[in-house]
């Protein structure tokens, strides 16, 4: 069979991505490595990372649907795996507080039609993301060292492969297998005060869907158990009203914090 290009309803991406199913959390994992990569310099390895992203989807009409989740990203040391909570600056000999990746809510709509490599037993969906928006920190004084470009901007490039059967199984509200391939260039964290020294992050991953909570890497297990419930379950709605949450503004809510040396990310309680 000739691998083709088909233009596929939403509902086969929410399943894909979540579940038809708008009372189920579904979970996503990944892991990987983060470097720097700097003019006229070899690159550097920083960090490896896991990470999770546990979501909803809430249909609105026919063949549309809110899309509402939450993730976390943890910085972890590049040889031995552990969570990172300092990070020594190799650049400024500064040590810094590490801020985990804690994004609530991450919300989207689907609709529409997505285009599929459908190719035999698998189909892959690709997608080339490039957010560009005002830096929120660059308003203040305080904060705009540690960020000082006017404008945000990244590339985050995912291709995510799952099982044609599943796909087109009208029984199954969620595929049983997912493989993630993602990768992200983007500036230098806040948190890192690097200024507006050259070079940016490169990150490279990959990942799976995973049936349940018990089943996600036993160190977020422990870190949602005992410090972040709240990322045990997708939020369960999704609104218009709420700004999507990203370092930079998470950055720019708890720099006292980060001033203070906290642990990150902050305790969070389970939703009501």
């Amino acid at each position: 069979m000739v691998a083709q290009i088909q233009e596929l309803d939403a509902s086969y991406w929410v399943k894909t991505r979540s579940s038809l199913d708008p009372n189920e959390s579904s979970f996503l994992i990944w892991t990987g490595k983060i470097y720097a990569f700097m003019p006229g310099e070899k690159r550097t390895l920083l960090f490896k990372m896991v990470g999770m992203n546990v979501s909803r989807c809430i249909p609105t009409e026919e063949d549309s649907w809110d899309f509402t989740s939450r993730e976390l990203t943890y910085y972890l040391d590049p040889q031995t795996e552990e969570i990172l909570h300092k990070w020594d600056n190799p650049w400024t000999g500064e040590t810094v507080t590490i801020m985990h990746v804690a994004n609530s809510p991450v919300q989207g709509h689907f609709k529409g039609k997505f285009p599929a490599l459908v190719d035999g037993d698998s189909t892959t969906f690709m997608f080339d993301i490039f957010p560009t928006y005002d830096n929120p920190l660059t308003e203040d004084s305080k904060l705009a060292q540690y960020s000082p470009q006017s404008t945000y901007q990244a590339a985050e490039l995912f291709k995510i492969t799952v099982p044609t059967a599943d796909l087109f199984n009208e029984k199954m509200f969620s595929v049983s297998q997912l493989r993630l391939s993602w990768d992200r260039i983007g500036q230098w964290l806040p948190w890192m005060n690097q200024g507006d020294r050259p070079g940016y992050l490169i990150y490279s991953a990959y990942g799976s869907k995973v049936s349940g909570f018990n089943e996600l890497p036993q160190l977020l297990q422990d870190e949602i158990n005992t410090r972040v419930p709240l990322y045990k379950n997708a939020p369960k709605s999704c609104s218009d009203e709420v700004e999507d949450m990203t370092s930079w503004l998470y950055f720019q809510q708890h720099f006292d914090a980060y001033l203070a040396g906290e642990r990150f990310p902050l305790p969070v309680a389970e939703e009501d």
